[in-house]
């Protein structure tokens, strides 16, 4: 088959050269994201039900929705957390679900028990969750001068109505989620005084409107041969219309306006967002799953330009760009590219003595990665941060394999054959040891999809691009080099550069290698002791190094989540926000905050209550992240000593994907007894003897409220002859809650409200007036018994029902001695049920998957290897050097003090992949050398290392100095990088002694007897 290529370049390069062309098209059509498309299994309902009390939603709402939802087929998980007003239901599905059919699924749920929820409430929203729904993007909209809450009214009408459908019209954007809008309400105040002169109640003023607002609609009039459609208008198109509004009072005729304020107000704030002290409409653009981000942003980037030249009043403003990452990946990858064939380059001069064979590189690498994408569209898969880490870690797998064929058909010429048979014999003889390297680093990758969860679908993509690589360099290796290598060296001639290059190399490193093995073999018992120190090495960092999800990075950005802990209001929250940012002006580059409830669809990691905040902040220089907590902790120390807070860094891309919202430990206590005054003093105590027990392990998260009960006696009502539905109907008014009417403007919904504008609960019991049947004004502090009480601020269900969280942040090693202190502590409360969960049993149950996964994988290493040396004992000495290779990269990753992370395992993964390749090529020479040459055991080893000897160093040199510039540089892209250099560093310089010595010492043992 070689030989057949070798004789037909032209359509080899032909060949290839239209395949190329496929490729570079493939390109242009890849989709670009920043992660893979995939359905992340969760469901969430939210659910809203104004003026209710947690209390009063669980028990009528929130329960009954739960359990038709636990009907829910391949539901693992359920948890609600319902406070005032609202309720947020997380379902986590088995992942493998049909997660559209679970979607359908849990809207029919709720559609059956409509009929048994409050007619009042909206219907719950169910949303399902994506990778591809992460913004990648805000864009936060304020205005540039100072701004009134009519202009900032019209500019949130303006955001939603103009700037959001342009932005949602560009191709590559799926939708456009948004939050900081406020809404309009027209709000009726009678004046009291005048409405008693003029005998007028509030049902007087609510059936005035009732009457001016019908919509009769249409009326088909006919004329002959014609016929007409006839629309009557409604009486309502703005506020003059209901300003104008006509009483008949006892033959006078009044306005509405005569006695009653009516003006175009903002509705009752939920909750806002703001940018650099100003309060802005916040646009969380999200990319279709299909498209390039960078065309996303080109043509994003083209409208905000003609936003800014149409509307100059308006700021428009980017923040939160998760599409960096994706850039420091693209660069990484063509950093690695453009770096790794320049050393590759330099170290053919070097080791080969030759200036022709280093070109050889720039072919093979280019090709083999344009196929690779070609491969990429074939198969569906979208170049995203994944994909491309795949990509990455092939490309030094690439070059390995065109060094290994390069070097093998040099020796060949060395030793005397024509350039034909060279190219032949020396690419036939890496075929089969060169394919196994590529099954067996394949046999690493590939079982992680089976990792279950999300993360298996995501090692999915990084797995298929390392493969797809691996084959393709191998393809171009063994097909494509061997023909351009002819073509290079068909003219014996050499060069200037050649006589240069064969000058400044005159080390015989061979004598050297022949040297050291030497030594090997005389000293036997002490390199053993050696090599099985290193596999000591492995066994005691892999369980003492400090394990994370990813590196520490150089921090920025910094966000502090409050919860004020009190009865606050949205406006109180904002003056403690804005008061609490001008402790910082000076130090803050960028400030971006979330009061309250937000309106996002997609609201992942945004519950927020009306009393608390989360503060984003973005600073010039890191090392004033920690001046800044000091100084936000000793303001709210000092000021809101009942506050509680805490300071994370700001989730990256796989954090929010990975993200596991739940505590190493929570102890999930469920009071059985139904007294809830009862229930809550148990709380208090439980946390005080948490505190005592795990000090410095345990913060209180269980944040408490006062509430006030309005209570009324029906006899005095009946007495007073007061009317029950009138009397709260009275109450909703006095409360500013009385919607008479809805006016429909457009796409725009304004609600018409009856209210007063009394604003403390003092004066609303003390000064508000109740009218009887008679007409006679009673005060509501004669009618109702104003009673103060605690409550639980939010309340948690699951499974078991009502539960409350208790969070322990402890290490793993603590697990078993902390839950048996919780069960004594618990044995001194009767009537009380307790579970355990948190991200310790998922980590737990992670580990036990990769050990399943990593023997999975030794397994199909050794049937490849006994497969390709046909004996059953020789891959032991691959299996062996595997952890060996391990203890000596992380003693190297010890020395630097870094962690056990993602990046670190990546870098371990790859590290082994190149030192086993070489492992094998020099097993199968050895092997070789016996059987066809018929060399003894010790000439075999002594030979076949000399053989191996150059494209191993070759390999290492050219790895570790591709790697070497991230020990130095800064930036995200850099730190992300720098665990695994200094994993595969380390490594490739133990891996390279290991496979120099090791590997043949380990060799001889096993067939010594048989010399």
């Amino acid at each position: 088959m070689i030989k057949f290529l070798l004789t037909r370049p032209i359509a080899v390069s032909m060949t290839f050269l239209a395949i190329l062309l496929l490729g570079c098209v493939a390109i242009g059509l890849l989709p670009i994201s920043l992660m893979p498309d995939v359905a992340i299994p969760e469901i969430s309902v939210q659910i809203s039900h104004e003026n209710r009390s947690a209390r009063q939603l669980e028990n009528t709402v929130v329960k009954t929705i739960r359990r038709q939802l636990l009907q829910v087929p391949h539901l693992e998980d359920i948890k609600s957390v319902t406070r005032d007003g609202s309720s947020f239901i997380h379902m986590k599905m088995a992942y493998g679900s049909d997660i559209n059919l679970a979607y359908i699924e849990v809207n029919e749920k709720i559609d059956k028990c409509m009929s048994l929820l409050p007619k009042d409430m909206t219907r719950p929203k169910v949303i399902k969750a994506s990778a591809t729904d992460i913004p990648v993007l805000k864009l936060n909209l304020s205005l540039q001068k100072e701004q009134n809450p009519q202009q900032f009214m019209e500019l949130s009408q303006f955001a939603d109505a103009v700037i959001r459908k342009r932005i949602e019209q560009l191709s590559p954007v799926a939708m456009v989620d948004i939050t900081g809008r406020v809404f309009p309400e027209i709000s009726i105040h009678p004046d009291l005084e005048k409405m008693k002169a003029h005998q007028i109640s509030y049902t007087d003023i609510e059936n005035l409107v009732h009457n001016n607002n019908i919509d009769f609609g249409n009326l088909m009039i006919r004329d002959g041969h014609y016929q007409y459609n006839i629309h009557f208008e409604k009486s309502f198109q703005n506020v003059n219309d209901i300003k104008n509004l006509y009483f008949d009072v006892d033959g006078k005729v009044l306005k509405l306006k005569d006695i009653a304020t009516v003006e175009l107000v903002e509705q009752s704030r939920k909750g806002l967002a703001m940018m650099n002290g100003k309060e802005t409409v916040s646009l969380s653009i999200i990319k279709q799953a299909d498209a390039r981000i960078q065309d996303m942003k080109d043509e994003l980037q083209a409208l905000i330009s003609n936003f800014h030249e149409d509307y100059p009043n308006i700021e428009f403003e980017i923040s939160e760009d998760q599409s960096k990452l994706l850039d420091y990946s693209i660069e990484n990858l063509k950093q690695s590219l453009l770096l790794g064939a320049s050393l590759a380059f330099l170290v053919m001069f070097f080791f080969l003595k030759d200036f022709r064979a280093p070109w050889l590189i720039g072919v093979s690498i280019p090709t083999s990665l344009i196929i690779s994408l070609l491969f990429f569209h074939l198969l569906g898969l979208s170049l995203n941060i994944i994909s491309l880490s795949g990509l990455v870690l092939g490309i030094g797998m690439m070059i390995d394999n065109s060094i290994i064929v390069i070097d093998n058909i040099s020796q060949f010429r060395q030793r005397g054959e024509n350039l034909l048979q060279s190219c032949i014999k020396g690419t036939n003889e890496v075929i089969r040891p060169m394919l196994s390297s590529v099954l067996t680093t394949c046999s690493v990758f590939l079982p992680l999809i089976f990792i279950s969860g999300i993360a298996g679908a995501l090692f999915y993509d990084q797995a298929l691009a390392v493969s797809i690589g691996l084959f393709v360099s191998l393809l171009v290796s063994i097909s494509l080099l061997p023909v351009y290598y002819r073509l290079f060296y068909k003219h014996e001639r050499q060069g200037r550069l050649d006589r240069w290059v064969n000058q400044l190399s005159k080390l015989d490193y061979t004598k050297l290698y022949e040297t050291g093995l030497t030594k090997v073999f005389r000293n036997q018992k002490l390199s053993w002791f050696l090599f099985l120190l290193l596999l000591a090495c492995a066994i005691t960092l892999v369980i003492s190094l400090p394990k994370k999800r990813l590196p520490e990075l150089t921090q920025h950005e910094m966000i502090l989540r409050i919860d004020w802990n009190d009865r606050i209001n949205i406006d109180e929250n904002r003056r403690r926000t804005e008061q609490l940012i001008r402790q910082i002006e000076q130090d803050r580059v960028q400030t971006s905050v979330l009061i309250g409830e937000q309106q996002y669809l997609l609201n992942r990691g945004h519950e927020l209550s009306a009393s608390e905040s989360l503060i984003y902040m973005k600073v010039e220089d890191s090392s004033d992240i920690n001046a800044l907590k000091k100084r936000l902790k000793h303001h709210l120390n000092n000021y809101y000593t009942e506050c509680r807070f805490y300071f994370t860094s700001p989730e990256n891309l796989f954090e929010q994907v990975f993200a596991d919202d739940e505590s190493p430990l929570v102890a999930r206590i469920n009071f059985r007894n139904g007294n809830e005054k009862e229930q809550l003093i148990q709380v208090k105590q439980l946390q005080k003897e948490f505190t005592n027990a795990f000090p410095g392990e345990f913060n209180p998260s269980q944040a408490f409220q006062e509430q006030v009960s309005l209570e009324f006696d029906p006899i005095i009502l009946m007495l007073y002859k007061i009317d029950i539905n009138s009397f709260y109907k009275q109450l909703q008014t006095a409360f500013n809650h009385n919607e008479l009417d809805v006016i429909r403007n457009n796409q725009d919904q304004v609600p018409l409200v009856l209210g007063d504008k009394k604003s403390t609960l003092y004066d609303l019991i003390n000064q508000t007036k109740i009218v009887n049947e008679e007409g006679v004004w009673y005060k509501l502090n004669q009618l109702v018994k104003k009673q103060p009480h605690e409550s639980l601020k939010s309340i948690t269900a699951g499974k078991e029902g009502e539960f409350v969280p208790y969070a322990l942040h402890i290490d793993d090693d603590q697990l078993v001695s902390s839950k048996n202190k919780i069960k004594q502590i618990l044995s001194k409360y009767k009537d009380v049920d307790l579970s355990f969960s948190g991200s310790i049993f998922a980590n737990k149950t992670l580990l036990r998957q990769l050990g399943l996964i990593l023997l999975i994988s030794l397994l199909l290493l050794y049937f490849i290897l006994a497969s390709q040396f046909e004996s059953f004992s020789q891959p032991l000495i691959v299996l062996l050097e595997v952890p060996i290779d391990i203890g000596g990269a992380l003693l190297v990753l010890w020395a630097f003090g870094g962690d056990l992370n993602l990046m670190s395992l990546i870098g371990l993964i790859v590290m082994s992949g190149i030192i086993i390749n070489d492992s094998i090529l020099k097993i199968d020479t050895i092997n070789r050398l016996r059987k066809e040459k018929g060399f003894g055991l010790i000439k075999a080893i002594l030979v076949g290392g000399q053989r191996r000897l150059k494209p191993i160093l070759m390999t290492s040199i050219t790895t570790i100095l591709a790697l070497f510039p991230f020990l130095f540089l800064d930036g995200l892209g850099a730190e992300l990088q720098k665990p695994l250099a200094i994993v595969v560093i380390g490594g490739m310089f133990i891996g390279t002694l290991v496979s120099l010595y090791f590997v043949p010492l380990c060799y001889y043992y096993l067939n010594r007897s048989r010399k």
